[in-house]
């Protein structure tokens, strides 16, 4: 992988991370376009770089957000923050089964290009259906709430399934508010995105593989893009838009069925 390589890949990870359209899908897309292949450790290596650097987008444009939360939680009385980071605890219940059980099936078994178009077909679908549907809007999200989004998130693991599409198409066909979903969305996946590479790094599973310049290159890509699209993803998701993405996913599921295929 040359610098310039990493540098689109970077791209596509930052704005594929928060838009609803599967980062994990595109990645794949990319590399069978470029014709970009790593050893695994590389791969590991490479794709845990990107995943920091959407982290830390998140934490730079819901920072407000997350410090209230943090600074809530050191209150004596239950508040409201503690109740947020509670329901963001629950929602994490799946993944981390899925997490510790499954993903190593899920990577070996899902990883062609034809899940990954018929995973973005089924995103275009869920993300229509939220669209068209006109459930009654809550103010907060319940608890249990939290832990059927916390499913979608876990379903997500798959292959060209968009995890932010996924999670906030489930929210909004709960009847939540759109803005109050696109946040907890957002901020739900922190947790389990640091948790995973603070295990791989434990384990021994990060580092290597890759040359310095394109993995610094991928980051910062993946950095600006990521605080790009998280603060569009943001009002989009406001504005109720998201039939386009829908739309776009049909035509990437599409587009991957029939590269399967050639």
């Amino acid at each position: 992988m040359d610098t310039l390589q990493a540098i689109i890949l970077g791209i596509i990870q930052g704005l594929t991370e928060f838009l609803p359209v599967s980062s994990s899908g595109h990645l794949q897309l990319a590399n069978a376009l470029l014709g970009t292949s790593l050893d695994p450790e590389a791969d590991l290596t490479f794709g845990l770089t990107l995943h920091a650097a959407t982290v830390l987008s998140t934490i730079v444009v819901l920072w407000r957000e997350i410090w209230l939360l943090l600074r809530g939680c050191f209150s004596r009385t239950f508040t409201e923050e503690q109740a947020y980071v509670l329901k963001i605890v629950i929602s994490m219940i799946p993944i981390a089964v899925v997490g510790f059980c499954f993903m190593e099936f899920v990577e070996q078994a899902f990883s062609s290009l034809l899940v990954v178009g018929l995973m973005l077909l089924l995103t275009s679908a869920l993300l229509s259906f939220a669209y068209y549907a006109k459930p009654r809007e809550k103010s907060n999200i319940s608890y249990r709430d939290a832990f059927v989004i916390g499913l979608a998130q876990a379903v997500a693991v798959m292959p060209g399934l968009s995890r932010s599409g996924t999670t906030i198409a489930t929210g909004l066909l709960l009847g939540n508010r759109k803005d109050t979903v696109a946040q907890f969305s957002f901020l739900m996946v922190l947790p389990p995105i640091l948790g995973n590479a603070l295990l791989d790094v434990v384990k021994g599973e990060f580092g290597g593989g890759v040359d310095a310049l394109p993995l610094v290159a991928g980051f910062f890509a993946a950095f600006v893009t990521g605080c790009l699209a998280c603060r569009f993803m943001l009002e989009i998701v406001k504005r109720g838009k998201l039939v386009w993405f829908a739309a776009y996913c049909a035509v990437a599921g599409a587009l991957a069925t029939i590269l399967y295929f050639v």
